[in-house]
């Protein structure tokens, strides 16, 4: 009797692995949210991420927490705001063993998912950052590079010169294929604890793209064996400028004041916004991006079909952040306006009900609620450490509302002149607040470093530990009393571009107090209570360490 009980239990056990949804997670890099055929672009070509939506659901009001890639990222992971999890490129710190333990990725792995990670990693984790292992080693699976992949990818990491492929979104997809099917091709630089994929557990796959973003697009070549799609799509068409575009000579009144930004010290990166002949380049580059990541999209829901997961499997699809295209005279991301906050969101369920089913919601949403939608989704308890909402109910057709207010900031203040700002909006307005910037120019340290021999990028890129506190700094002051030194507010309903600050205008007062009030509140929920879960990672403790 015991037997039977026992091989009952082990039964029961199985099938209820198999019943869990299988779930995909897709992460584009510098995606703004208009870059897609079913947010309303009506020249990049995107059918299959486009058919996602329509049998899905499109959250058309999301955003993220902060407009730079390393937070953003590590805000997903961990259902943080930057101001709570304490990591960016200018922190000198990494996320700690202790907060990697709560990440959607560990928890899932810890509740039977068999997990993999392909494409990029910009999240430094444990002792060392990236040099730690850690990440490599959370993965069941794993097919991907720290830091930038470039459009090349064999040029920058080694683990991918073994696919067939040489362009990213191909690598990328002769991983996902690795990952999903036992009879496809074996990566030798993939690392793996088992041959193959078992069959009888849920699996989790992370799919991470280094596209659009300008450091891939500018990598790219037109090389004789690309696709036709990076050579030739989009080339033969009349590329419009974008709305509100201002080319630099023609900025009369920058759009916030030169104490402010510092546009003099932006990455050189970001330059191509400067000219109408630069930007038409680059954003064609971006729709051929685009194009190759649905191309991939297509071949995944195909391949799920193949191997017969498709109607167990849950696929999500959104980016970690938009960019600045010279709109209004501005370059690069780590602002709060919508062009660099607002993302799409598509959320795929085979089970998701007829009356949600190629729907479209304006909740307001944000990208930390993808990992306890995620969790939620997958039967698994959220932990208390998530500052995310569920989005579940909404998906399900229960709820239609989880947030009041939406909050973003940004804490990459450094020599390439982004002030610090955080922002509060609801579904009609939005309000922003910047502090002094009194950071020291990028351009004078490359005249320096220039002068004294010294490397630029060691000069630029280099981060020691005075700038942990620094940055800490940036965290704690605002909830301290640290003033404003300027404010911003927007009526998002009759001006979604953002070209109208009406923060002066009397009859607006009574708006303006509330969302002061109740950005107070918003900082204070995002900064939570207690320390930063993070290691020291600076240069001075590890020289060779990559910020």
């Amino acid at each position: 009797m015991k037997k039977i009980t026992l091989i009952f239990l082990m039964f029961s056990g199985i099938l209820q692995a198999q019943q869990k949804p299988n779930i995909v997670f897709i992460l584009t890099d510098d995606q703004s949210y208009n870059l897609l055929g079913c947010t309303g672009n009506p020249i990049v070509q995107t059918p299959h991420i486009d058919k996602l939506a329509n049998n899905g659901m499109l959250f058309t009001n999301a955003h993220v927490t902060s407009a730079i890639c390393t937070p953003s990222r590590i805000s997903i992971l961990l259902s943080q705001y930057e101001r709570k999890h304490g990591v960016n490129f200018n922190s000198g710190t990494s996320v700690s063993d202790t907060a990697w333990k709560n990440s959607y990725p560990v928890i899932m792995r810890n509740n039977g998912y068999y997990t993999g990670w392909v494409g990029k990693n910009h999240a430094p984790i444990g002792y060392g950052g990236y040099n730690s292992g850690v990440m490599e080693k959370s993965f069941d699976y794993w097919y991907a590079g720290h830091g930038h992949l470039g459009f090349y990818p064999k040029d920058n990491h080694t683990i991918f010169n073994d696919a067939i492929a040489f362009t990213q979104p191909e690598i990328i997809n002769e991983g996902v294929d690795d990952f999903l099917d036992p009879n496809a091709r074996k990566l030798k630089g993939a690392l793996h604890f088992l041959d193959n994929r078992p069959s009888n557990k849920p699996f989790m796959l992370s799919i991470n793209f280094n596209l659009p973003h300008g450091a891939s697009t500018k990598t790219m070549k037109m090389k004789t064996d690309d696709d036709t799609i990076y050579k030739t799509l989009y080339r033969n068409l009349d590329i419009p400028l974008p709305d509100n575009y201002i080319a630099k000579a023609d900025i009369k009144t920058p759009k916030l004041p030169k104490e402010l930004l510092h546009a003099e010290d932006r990455q050189e990166g970001y330059n191509y916004v400067d000219t109408p002949e630069g930007i038409k380049e680059r954003y064609i580059r971006e729709l051929e991006s685009m194009t190759g990541i649905d191309r991939l999209v297509g071949n995944l829901v195909k391949k799920l079909k193949d191997l017969k997961l498709d109607k167990n499997t849950i696929i999500i699809f959104t980016s970690d952040h938009g960019l600045f295209g010279g709109q209004q005279g501005l370059g690069g991301k780590a602002l709060c306006y919508e062009q660099t906050t607002h993302v799409p969101i598509i959320i795929n369920t085979p089970q998701m009900a007829k009356k949600v089913k190629g729907s479209t919601t304006n909740v307001l949403a944000q990208t930390i609620d993808i990992a306890p939608t995620l969790l939620s989704l997958a039967g698994i308890e959220i932990p208390n450490t998530y500052q995310g909402k569920d989005l579940s109910n909404i998906i399900n057709g229960d709820k239609d509302i989880i947030r009041d207010y939406a909050y973003t900031e940004n804490l990459w203040s450094t020599h390439f002149g982004n002030p610090r700002c955080e922002s509060v909006q609801n579904q009609k307005w939005k309000y922003i607040r910047y502090y002094k910037n009194d950071n020291f120019s990028a351009k004078k340290e490359i005249k320096y470093a220039k002068e004294m021999g010294i490397p630029v990028n060691e000069m630029l890129y280099k981060t020691h530990d005075p700038e942990i506190a620094k940055y800490r700094s940036y965290i704690d002051a605002p909830t301290a009393g640290e003033l404003a030194v300027y404010e911003e507010l927007y009526n998002l309903k009759s001006d979604p571009n953002e070209l109208h600050n009406v923060v002066s205008e009397k009859k607006n007062a009574d708006i303006l107090e509330t969302l002061r009030n109740q950005w107070k509140i918003e900082i204070t929920k995002a900064r939570g209570t207690g320390k930063a879960e993070v290691y020291r990672y600076t240069n001075d403790l590890y020289p060779d360490g990559k910020h």
